[in-house]
């Protein structure tokens, strides 16, 4: 044991705290239920742009992703067409382990794909690698990346991330002025016929529940071993730094 973890005591006061915890985590469920079905009740916005991506199968336009079911689900995956493959995200490396068979989200009628700007031969390359059945489509060449606001620059499009302008971002962290570069993100679509319409959109932090090791790790008493976790003493890395000093992060390495 080290000092950071947590106290001994005896059966009776763990069973006392831990229903009291149980209150706290009922409460956190039922405010979940209520901030998902909210969710389910944002207004929806058409997609009129007609985008076009490289795929394993040729080019394909955003309706060609549902691959023939009514919802789609696309995991914005930093990968800047001028990144080596020893320079590709561990992050979001990492959220794709994760993602887990897409048998289940199939069998309620949701496609899943994965875009990047970089040319779709690095993209199979690198899915090659980690050793990935998901679909993995390059949006080189058109502005999928910029209209939905993982590729930052303001040459080419107005800044905006995690629905914040390039003011506000200014304001929170005076390092986002002049930047430029790609960011993570999830989006969600849902099709009537040909028609597509944007219903959901999510950055930063709302990307964290996709990470299941990360859910796993919460159950534990030294959780995901981060500096910033509390109560402190627990982990001495920064958020994900365990996994940003593997350069060459590969599971089948």
């Amino acid at each position: 044991m080290t000092a950071a973890d947590p106290q001994v005591t005896t059966r009776e006061e763990w069973l006392t705290a831990r229903r009291k915890l149980l209150d706290q985590e009922k409460e956190l469920f039922r405010h979940r239920d209520e901030v998902n079905a909210a969710r389910r009740r944002l207004p929806m916005v058409e997609v009129t742009e007609h985008y076009s991506f490289d795929g394993p199968h040729g080019r394909a336009g955003l309706l060609d992703l549902f691959d023939g079911r009514s919802q789609l689900l696309i995991y914005h995956f930093m990968f800047d067409p001028d990144w080596d493959l020893d320079e590709v995200c561990p992050s979001c490396s990492y959220t794709i382990d994760n993602v887990g068979h897409l048998s289940h989200l199939h069998a309620r009628d949701t496609s899943f794909a994965v875009v990047s700007r970089a040319p779709l031969e690095k993209l199979e390359q690198y899915r090659q690698r980690m050793g990935w059945t998901v679909p993995w489509y390059s949006s080189s060449g058109s502005d999928f990346n910029y209209d939905f606001h993982v590729s930052l620059d303001a040459s080419i499009a107005p800044v905006e991330y995690n629905f914040k302008d390039q003011a506000e971002l200014e304001r929170g962290d005076p390092a986002w002025k002049g930047w430029a570069g790609e960011q993570p993100g999830i989006s969600a679509f849902l099709r009537h016929d040909d028609r597509v319409f944007h219903t959901y959109s999510s950055y930063g932090r709302g990307i964290d529940l996709l990470m299941g090791t990360y859910n796993w790790l919460d159950l534990t008493a030294r959780g995901r071993q981060e500096e910033w976790e509390q109560p402190p003493g627990r982990g001495d890395d920064a958020a994900m730094g365990w996994l940003r000093r593997h350069d060459d992060y590969s599971p089948q390495k």
